[in-house]
């Protein structure tokens, strides 16, 4: 009977022990399962981790993923495929950097660099206002556009779609090239078949408007060789 006794206390013992083994697993488990819980959803801490700037400092428009502002000097315009506000916004880079006050050696004026005589023929007489409106600026861009495609309708028609000089010719490119030396000088350089280097007091050539601006849809403007700006 003692030895009976004896198995049955150590039955029930080894009982006990699998069943706290049992019970310290599952503790074990949950506090690990709740800690990791815990963990996961715990809230970020977005004020050491500032990525976006909010503030409207002077006008600002733009939200940045980063306020150090120096992460964007290599950017110069926001990608824009081939629609005219990539056409007008590379070129006004291309003139001036997109700076509506600038002044160039010459005294070519504003964001798209406009000559007098140019601003006289689209019935701008006022510089020092027109340095002051951006709107006035773009507003003549539009009108020399559409009076430079009216004198230069029958080359674009002669011309686009073709490859003269190594170029893929296109109505946005010769209206580039007219902007940066006249209408008169794209007619020289399309007389020419494309091999007479015609430039502008810098030394840019027609050419490389013709390449740089080639492609984007200017369909919309109309030709009017008595095109002004109206205020």
């Amino acid at each position: 009977m003692y030895l009976c006794a004896v198995k049955f206390l150590n039955v029930t013992g080894l009982e006990e022990i699998q069943f706290m083994i049992k019970k310290w697993h599952f503790y074990t488990s949950l506090t690990v399962i709740i800690l990791f819980l815990s963990y996961s959803f715990k809230p970020l801490r977005l004020e050491e981790n500032e990525w976006f700037l909010r503030g409207n400092v002077e006008g600002a428009k733009y939200q940045f993923p980063s306020l150090a502002q120096e992460t964007y000097s290599g950017l110069t315009i926001p990608f824009t495929g081939n629609l005219f506000i990539g056409f007008k916004e590379a070129i006004g880079f291309r003139e001036s950097e997109n700076k509506y006050k600038k002044v160039n050696s010459l005294g070519y004026l504003g964001k798209y660099q406009f000559g007098n005589e140019t601003l006289r023929s689209i019935g701008i007489h006022d510089t020092e206002k027109f340095l002051r409106s951006p709107k006035l600026q773009e507003k003549a861009f539009v009108a020399l556009l559409s009076k430079n495609k009216s004198i230069l309708k029958d080359i674009i028609e002669k011309y686009d779609g073709k490859v003269v000089g190594g170029i893929l010719i296109t109505e946005s490119g010769i209206l580039a090239a007219a902007h940066l030396g006249g209408a008169g000088s794209v007619k020289r350089y399309f007389k020419n078949n494309g091999r007479k280097y015609i430039k502008d007091a810098y030394g840019t050539s027609v050419r490389s408007y013709l390449k740089a601006f080639g492609g984007y849809d200017t369909s919309f403007i109309e030709p009017n060789v008595n095109a002004v700006v109206t205020l």
